[in-house]
């Protein structure tokens, strides 16, 4: 939150138009902190707040907000003023930004741009969505390979300003060809005559252009690299995806698969409105309500068995959440572990016999626990028989849905996350009453 006299104080300077003493209130913000003064502000005071900063701050302002507070920043800024502002933002946020208005608009915000940078942006919009492409950008510094160190650390001061990171140097032969890596620490520790082949590292690690933005953080994260560098065929080196871009697409995939796994569809979150949250998570409610159905008719068609042994009824909640539960563990344990590991034949099968032994565990355990309870309460042996195994069974075949079928989604290129928990919970709601009442009525003699 921001403090409330700041922000007073920040208002008066607004109102009189006062650029200096503005600036000077905001020398020292981060541009997040920029974004959040923004967003606190009543709207009346935002079009003024926007003329005060400067081009490099819009851009940055613009990195830092929602997709449609930064529509709403580029009709106050106009056409030719928003060119200027674009023009100094990362390409790869730009084309995140521009990707989801209509052709038309596109085209004219593009028109008040530099020619090279919207040629850029435009090229980068070419690649398919979540890809490596799609979030690369070309702020980066590259070398020849004939360079000398004092060559290089002279083109690298000149571009410092311009590229997103030095931390690495990319070195290409004549053919744009990537050939090897430098990193800053190897210039310093390296004399001013060497030559860049002679220090560099030849065996680079990068993605394709089309490769997934998750493979891509994948690499990130297991080489923990600051920047990736990005090629098309033959090595030619197009692009740098670096790690900032990465956290913001693990964040956007992990939001995603929350979403899935909770079934509630498309985004929401605090700021959404009843009418659409509800909205958006009614179409699989109402899927999972008619699946549901099912449980009904199962619970119809065991009747007789229920009103013969009431006791049986108390303990169907119990038989139906418990399965529903260890489910949607396993369901959840797979999804994680899927985001950063190849799964194969091998894996796959050492994952399931696992998840069996644990669903033997724990319904072993829970089994004779209900089994004791109900012989204790109702002070007949069957009874518990009946209620443990069923227990047991429901629950090794609970922990099996939940690890099998988001390996078959994911082994069919179907994202496991669909998979999701209430799916899951009412498929084995469904299970278990049938194997619970099956069992029951199979032992009805004994119980009456």
């Amino acid at each position: 939150m921001i403090d409330e006299q700041y922000l007073v104080k920040l208002i008066k300077h607004l109102k009189e138009a006062d650029k200096q003493q503005f600036q000077r209130l905001i020398a020292e913000l981060q541009p997040y902190d920029i974004a959040r003064l923004y967003e606190e502000l009543p709207e009346k005071h935002r079009s003024r707040f926007i003329l005060l900063l400067d081009p490099e701050q819009i851009a940055d302002l613009l990195e830092e907000l929602e997709r449609d507070e930064q529509y709403g920043v580029l009709v106050k800024l106009g056409v030719e003023k928003s060119g200027q502002v674009m023009d100094l933002m990362d390409n790869d946020d730009l084309a995140l930004l521009l990707e989801g208005l209509s052709p038309g608009r596109i085209e004219e915000l593009l028109a008040g741009m530099k020619q090279e940078e919207s040629q850029i942006v435009q090229s980068i919009m070419n690649y398919p969505p979540e890809t490596a492409g799609r979030i690369m950008t070309n702020r980066f510094v590259w070398i020849p390979e004939s360079y000398t160190v004092s060559e290089t650390v002279a083109k690298m001061k000149s571009f410092a300003v311009f590229s997103e990171t030095i931390n690495y140097l990319y070195v290409i032969d004549g053919d744009k060809r990537l050939t090897g890596v430098v990193s800053y620490r190897d210039l310093i520790l390296a004399e001013p005559h060497e030559q860049i082949r002679d220090i560099m590292f030849s065996r680079v690690i990068s993605v394709h252009a089309e490769t997934d933005q998750e493979d891509a953080a994948m690499l990130i994260e297991r080489y923990d690299f600051l920047a990736l560098p990005v090629v098309e065929e033959n090595d030619r080196l197009v692009g740098i995806i670096t790690v900032d871009d990465i956290i913001d697409v693990v964040i956007r995939e992990a939001t995603e698969d929350i979403e899935k796994l909770s079934a509630s569809g498309k985004s929401i979150d605090f700021d959404t409105k009843a009418f659409v949250a509800a909205y958006r998570r009614l179409p699989w409610l109402i899927l999972l309500l008619f699946i549901g159905l099912v449980s009904g008719s199962i619970i119809s068609s065991f009747e007789e068995t229920i009103s013969k042994v009431v006791a049986l009824a108390f303990f169907m909640p119990m038989i139906a959440g418990m399965t529903g539960n260890t489910g949607t563990q396993s369901l959840a344990v797979v999804v994680r572990g899927l985001i950063s590991r190849d799964v194969d034949r091998e894996l796959a099968a050492k994952l399931i016999l696992r998840e069996l032994a644990v669903g033997i565990i724990i319904g072993v355990t829970c089994g004779i626990l209900i089994s004791v309870i109900a012989y204790i309460w109702q002070g007949n042996g069957f009874l518990g028989l009946v209620v443990g195994g069923s227990l047991i069974i429901t629950l090794i075949i609970g922990t099996l849905a939940g690890t099998i079928v988001p390996l078959v989604l994911y082994k069919l290129n179907i994202d496991p996350a669909v998979a999701s928990g209430p799916l899951i919970t009412t498929l084995n709601d469904i299970i278990s009453l049938f194997v619970y009442f099956g069992i029951a009525t199979a032992f009805i003699s004994k119980l009456m």
